[in-house]
């Protein structure tokens, strides 16, 4: 079914209705089963049931029920215990947790397959049940299939599985192995009700879940603070975006009367192109963007977030929730392509994001937060991709990252996983394991990951042909085209022309993938090549990690290196050209044409003059990083001497997170302190309400108990005085 108004759905008889795609629903499903079983196994392990007969409650603590859960716990924190003493249900967990994703991924193969087949030109809606059938609202709880949902659930479940594979390597001591796993199934069934959903507000569903899962995947180990700290940075920052997305939902429904996809493209024409009413809501859509996929000013989330387990890094910063305003936007690409104020505002903030997480990545030491800020600059490519209407390079780069970025974040947990192992193995329980300047030389240790590590250096620093080079080229040449002609180049921000607003967006662009190259060649610099800073003792411990880490950075490996010739150029004759633009052609087609309207491609040789200098910046990066980088000079963390100048400012981030606090958090503290808690709670409510109250009621006691003194001559009297007192008033009245 597909719905072609917002009342009633319509039986349409769509090609894929009787193929493996009414099975639609078991996607996110098999996630969801995946949760409520391991939930059901942590759960299980934890309860603590007191004995049937309580004259045994003595008895032995190890045979009492969680004791396995507790052995595992003293085993997993006990530095001096080599044997490891695994979760009791470990085993289970172990095949319930990846094999749904790996079910959920060969579902989408063949619904893939069978799309392929058909003509995909209208989407597949299938609907669950009715939702909200109030007055005009009428929501269904619906899914959508079309060719931008696929590629996204193709990545979601295969980039998924991959990390879930991992993690039964990386997270195997972890006492609670069962937990982690029941909240990274969750995540991934949010993540596919986001992009299966075939309306704005089931999206929001997916929208909302998926930051739950981050709160409580980065906060995963709350016994530490600064983990819950960053679990809940996270949350209220993107709780801060979310109103965004809400205000925009109110807007849509009231201007057009649908928050379905399909009725939002039947009905496009009662938006005016340019109108201020499409602009505010593309507005308040990318302020939601801004929150979920960590662009400026609310990026300040995510490198915090590196405080969860690397392999939940992996999931949720590389292939899946970050990237899903880039998704949004995609989904939105008809209200974009009528916005231009809007669509150069994306265009501009993702810029500027590229550029600023790129300068500072050039002065991070722990291996995570490299990756973080390289993340934050990736997305800032993709919002400019799709902010200047090249939805298809857009999306395309968010495949390729999937690719490249899971790969280096999944290397960087392997670095750290030997890291820690050979700590644990020399009782070394003070240097920090994620640090760059406690590692060096780590190829002759662990020459797979070394490789590995390198191919996704080289993608994601735009070295031909591997995969990221593919897809951000297709963005900055999309950028320099459009500013020659086009919608946006007509159209103005805050007085400046749109032209001269995409220049200087690919002049950022073309800065940012200098930066990438050097920041990234530093990172494997000093993590694998010179000598080894881990100490001679740790360094026999170095080893590479187990093949159920290896395995899928192999496989991402091969992705990163070849992904991009899903969408070559027509200059390279390695394969078929323009695979992934002809397959979203159905979905942002028309968008794209609207925005292009009046622009001309570019010739020939100004691709290629193109293509040449951003290569060329890529190799200069990696060049100047080689030369002038010397990890042979670098010295453990410990004996390090504190940075100044501006690489202080770099290391510290810019003091932005500094600013933050004393500007917002801590006048928002001492607000709620002083006038909340001890002026309104303890002093009007508290004093005056129910203290004021009681103080009244006591006060009135009193008087009462004063006047009743039980002595005759006193009551008469008062008897005699009030009898005087009305005769004394009669008297004037009169």
């Amino acid at each position: 079914m597909i719905f072609l108004s917002p009342q009633e759905p319509i039986v349409t008889g769509h090609p894929l209705a009787d193929t493996v795609a009414q099975y639609v629903w078991l996607l996110p499903l098999l996630p969801l089963l995946g949760f409520v079983l391991n939930g059901a196994l942590s759960m299980k392990a934890a309860a603590k049931t007191g004995p049937s007969d309580p004259s045994e409650a003595h008895h032995d603590a190890h045979g009492g029920a969680g004791a396995d859960a507790h052995a595992t716990h003293d085993a997993h924190v006990s530095h001096d215990d080599h044997h490891v003493v695994r979760h009791k249900y470990a085993g289970l967990v172990s095949l319930i947790g990846p094999g749904v994703l790996v079910a959920a991924f060969g579902l989408a193969i063949a619904i893939f397959a069978a799309m392929r087949s058909v003509d995909m030109a209208h989407p597949y809606v299938e609907t669950l049940f009715r939702w909200m059938p109030v007055s005009d609202l009428k929501i269904n709880v619906a899914l959508q299939l079309d060719p931008l949902s696929m590629v996204m659930v193709l990545v979601i479940t295969g980039v998924g599985a991959l990390i879930h594979i991992f993690s039964v390597g990386y997270m195997q001591d972890d006492p609670g192995y069962p937990r982690y796993f029941a909240y990274l199934n969750l995540f991934v069934f949010f993540m596919l009700l986001l992009v299966l959903g075939a309306n704005y507000p089931v999206m929001f569903v997916g929208w909302e879940g998926v930051g739950l899962c981050s709160y409580l995947l980065i906060g995963f180990w709350f016994s530490d603070k600064a983990n819950a700290d960053a679990g809940k940075k996270a949350f209220i920052v993107n709780r801060i975006g979310d109103f965004g997305f809400l205000v925009a939902m109110f807007l849509l429904f009231a201007n057009v009367g649908t928050l379905d996809f399909s009725g939002i493209a039947a009905n496009i024409d009662k938006l005016a192109a340019g109108g201020a009413v499409v602009t505010a809501i593309c507005l308040f859509f990318f302020l939601g963007c801004t929150g979920k996929s960590a662009q400026i000013p609310l990026y300040i989330w995510l490198p915090d977030a590196m405080a969860g387990p690397t392999p939940v890094s992996a999931l949720i910063h590389a292939a899946t929730m970050v990237t899903a305003g880039v998704y949004l936007i995609a989904r939105s690409s008809l209200l974009f392509s009528l916005a231009p104020v809007a669509s150069l505002t994306v265009a501009l903030v993702g810029g500027l994001t590229a550029l600023f997480a790129a300068t500072i990545g050039l002065k991070q030491w722990d291996i995570k937060k490299v990756l973080a800020y390289s993340t934050v600059s990736q997305l800032g490519y993709m919002f400019v991709g799709v902010g200047v209407g090249a939805y298809t390079a857009g999306v395309f780069h968010l495949v390729t990252h999937a690719f490249f970025k899971a790969l280096l974040f999944l290397g960087s947990g392997s670095v750290i996983f030997a890291m820690h192992a050979a700590y644990h193995a020399t009782h070394n329980h003070s240097d920090d394991a994620q640090d760059m300047r406690n590692m060096g030389g780590l190829k002759k240790h662990m020459p797979v990951t070394w490789i590995l590590m390198w191919i996704a250096t080289l993608a994601i620093a735009g070295i031909p042909v591997f995969s990221g080079f593919v897809s951000k080229d297709a963005i900055l040449g999309a950028v320099f085209e459009r500013a020659q002609g086009s919608t946006l180049a007509g159209s103005s921000l805050m007085g400046i022309p749109g032209s001269t607003i995409l220049y200087l967006v690919y002049a950022f662009g073309l800065a940012a993938a200098l930066l990438t190259a050097i920041y990234m060649t530093r990172m494997m610099l000093y993590t694998f090549h010179g000598p080894n800073r881990t100490g001679g003792e740790a360094e026999s411990q170095l080893h590479e990690a187990p093949w159920i880490m290896t395995g899928p950075l192999v496989v991402l490996g091969i992705l990163s290196a070849v992904g991009g010739w899903l969408n070559l150029p027509e200059f390279l004759p390695l394969g078929p050209h323009g695979v992934f633009d002809k397959w979203l052609e159905p979905v942002v087609g028309e968008a794209t044409a609207r925005v292009a309207a009046g622009g001309a491609a570019l010739a020939p040789s100004t691709e290629q003059a193109l293509i040449f200098t951003a290569v060329a910046i890529a190799i200069a990066g990696i060049a100047i990083a080689f030369v002038r980088l010397k990890p042979a000079a670098l010295v453990p963390k410990k004996d390090a001497a504190p940075a100044t100048g501006f690489a202080k400012v770099l290391e510290h981030k810019y003091y932005v997170d500094e600013a933050y606090d004393a500007a917002i958090v801590q006048p928002l503290v001492k607000g709620s302190k002083y006038i909340l808690w001890k002026g309104v709670d303890v002093g009007i409510i508290d004093g005056l309400f129910v203290n004021g109250s009681a103080l009244l009621a006591r006060a009135t006691g009193w008087i009462g108990s004063q006047l009743q003194s039980g002595q005759i001559g006193t009551y008469a009297w008062v008897l005699v005085l009030g009898v005087i007192a009305l005769l004394g008033a009669f008297v004037r009245v009169h």
